[in-house]
């Protein structure tokens, strides 16, 4: 098959290391893979090198002065989409069978391309947000509401677009690589052992969040639960808090304002502050997870929970908030926790060893592998190109328009 997939970004997010995990299993079973994207900030590729096989088209998208989010959303939908259609509706190479989105930017876009191309259009729904911005709160609207079919990363996120706008959507779990955090946690490996060791004279003994510093992320909530170990726990008070990643379309400004505010106050009570590192190189991060005493993942909204399967891959310790959908995908293999005092009292235990045992938590990310998800895709695919072939008049493969004809 022919399958275009579609993000926003070229930067490290969830949804854009699914895609491109997507993207490269698809190819590897024998499918037509482009990968299409806007590059932000003069990025002409991904933040990692993307397997030969999956062509890559980075629409430029250059950055506007005094741009605020509502516009940033806007401009991003009508540069994509006007290259999607260029793409689309140009006499050329034969159409895709399929679009698959996998953000309410993407989809969006490519909503009038694929209508007029008659191409079919998927969206995977991540997670559902509540926007206050009105572009976004439309974007985010239109982009579960308009697609042909829906796939969701997990059971609770499904359950949620049932009940929130009665649609029913196909469950695919999402996936990690799990061998490449399992190789960077290998105390046989001499470079392993060295990239960790690398991370402990730097940073010592900490506990490591993922996904940088915003409300989605629980990153406040985590500040203060680290506070109180502090406090209350003098054996543990060597160990730091490291904030990793961050790159975002959103601007969290204010959240990250109160964050370093609170961090200031309570290095003066304290003696100490988080480290935040910001975005890490794709190559290191998984070294940067295996050296981790505990990997906290606090968020208050998620669809699946890469960065936690990533912990367990590496035979780390996990603390996770106790949404449905984390206790769908790490099962028993994690620490759940609510608000500040349990997400503390998580991480002491955690960290006094008294977290499920690496073996399970490895086995539960290996579970969760690429081969498996790009399975079950290419299925998902195939019924409904299936199903529109089945239409009466419908046209699986539809022809380009003839410029010559002036239709």
């Amino acid at each position: 098959m022919r399958v275009w997939l579609a993000t926003y970004s070229t930067k490290p997010r969830g949804g854009v290391v699914h895609t491109l995990g997507l993207a490269e299993a698809l190819a590897a079973r024998g499918h037509d893979v482009t990968v299409w994207t806007l590059g932000r900030g003069g990025d002409t590729t991904f933040f990692r090198p993307v397997d030969a096989a999956v062509r890559v088209e980075a629409v430029r998208f250059a950055p506007v002065d005094g741009e605020d989010v509502g516009a940033r959303i806007v401009r991003s939908i009508d540069v994509l989409g006007g290259a999607l259609a260029e793409h689309l509706l140009a006499p050329g190479p034969p159409l895709p069978d399929v679009v698959h989105a996998q953000d309410c930017i993407s989809a969006n876009a490519a909503l009038a391309p694929v209508r007029a191309a008659g191409v079919p259009l998927v969206r995977t729904v991540h997670h559902l947000d509540a926007f206050t911005t009105p572009q976004l709160v439309a974007c985010h609207d239109a982009a579960v509401r308009e697609p042909d079919a829906l796939v969701c990363v997990s059971a609770a996120v499904a359950a949620e677009v049932r009940a929130g706008y009665g649609l029913e959507a196909a469950v695919i779990p999402g996936a990690v690589d799990a061998g490449r955090f399992a190789a960077a946690a290998r105390r046989d490996d001499a470079a392993a052992s060295a990239s960790r060791r690398a991370w402990r004279s730097r940073l010592g003994r900490y506990v490591l969040a993922v996904g940088g510093v915003e409300p989605r992320k629980g990153s406040l909530d985590l500040l203060e639960a680290w506070a109180l170990l502090r406090r209350h726990r003098l054996d543990l008070r060597d160990v730091a808090l490291v904030l990793a990643g961050g790159e975002t379309l959103f601007d969290h400004r204010p959240y990250r304002e109160a964050f370093d505010a609170r961090s200031a106050e309570l290095a003066r009570e304290l003696g100490a502050a988080p480290v935040v590192l910001g975005p890490v190189d794709d190559d290191a991060l998984p070294s940067l997870v295996a050296a981790a005493d505990a990997v906290a993942f606090p968020s208050t909204k998620e669809g699946f929970g890469m960065a936690p399967l990533e912990a367990l891959a590496a035979g780390v310790p996990v603390v996770a908030r106790g949404l449905p959908v984390l206790r769908e995908v790490l099962g028993e293999a994690a620490l759940f926790a609510g608000g500040v005092p349990d997400l503390a009292d998580a991480l002491a235990a955690a960290l006094d060893g008294r977290a499920p045992s690496a073996g399970l938590g490895r086995a539960v990310a290996a579970g969760y592998g690429w081969e498996r998800a790009a399975a079950a895709h290419e299925a998902f695919y195939e019924g409904l190109v299936g199903d529109r072939s089945a239409m009466p008049g419908a046209t699986v493969r539809p022809s380009r328009p003839d410029p010559a004809s002036g239709s």
